[in-house]
């Protein structure tokens, strides 16, 4: 949809940011004293630009995600993909995901789809800033500069029922007081800049291992 903004349009609005101090994960409510856990993904490096095959410009399909150790009181796990570089008030929501198991230390490429009231695994797949469920691929305005999708993970102890199909809000309220620890990854990606060094790189080595 974005991929259609003129470029003088987009670079127009470069100022215009929700910006990284409205993420999920540095919300007041969720506490904040909370310890790390390690996120990666197999396709992109933290930082790094996402590969087109992961955007809107491509198949349009999650990436893969593995994490490492979770503390031991941990009952489930919550995924939420923000892009903090929407011009918009509040960050773009790409995806909503809780209910993983504290088993479970990775998300296969393209798991997140839409999966009803929930998958039988106990795992919910919930809505996106375009209020359906899934993957919303990475859509920046043309010229709008670098957007930044985090992807953040939460280790919870408990967790009040958000409702079938959550979107951010009522998850983030479902989570309160009962974060154990926490996990950021962050790709980048861009239309009509000049490609990053190295760019296709780390797709392609994606693509072997």
């Amino acid at each position: 949809m974005l991929e259609h903004v003129p470029q003088w349009l987009g670079q127009a609005m470069r100022g215009l940011r929700a910006g990284a101090d409205k993420l999920c994960i540095v919300q007041p409510e969720l506490g904040g004293d909370f310890g790390p856990i390690a996120l990666s993904s197999t396709a992109f490096a933290n930082g790094g630009r996402l590969p087109p095959r992961f955007t809107a410009d491509g198949e349009g399909i999650s990436p893969p995600l593995v994490w490492g150790a979770l503390p031991e009181r941990t009952r489930s796990v919550a995924l939420i993909v923000e892009d903090s570089d929407a011009p918009m008030p509040d960050p773009m929501v790409h995806a909503v995901v809780w209910g993983l198991s504290p088993y479970r230390h990775a998300l296969a490429e393209g798991e997140i789809q839409p999966d009803g009231t929930g998958a039988p695994d106990g795992r919910d797949v919930g809505l996106n800033s375009f209020f359906f469920e899934g993957w919303l691929p990475p859509d920046p305005p043309n010229g709008h500069g670098e957007h930044n999708y985090h992807f953040q993970i939460f280790a919870l102890d408990a967790i009040d029922y958000p409702g079938p199909t959550p979107g951010r809000s009522a998850l983030v309220r479902a989570m309160k007081g009962n974060v154990l620890a926490a996990g950021l990854l962050t790709g980048v990606y861009s239309r009509g800049d000049a490609a990053a060094p190295g760019e296709g790189l780390i797709e392609n080595a994606a693509r072997i291992v």
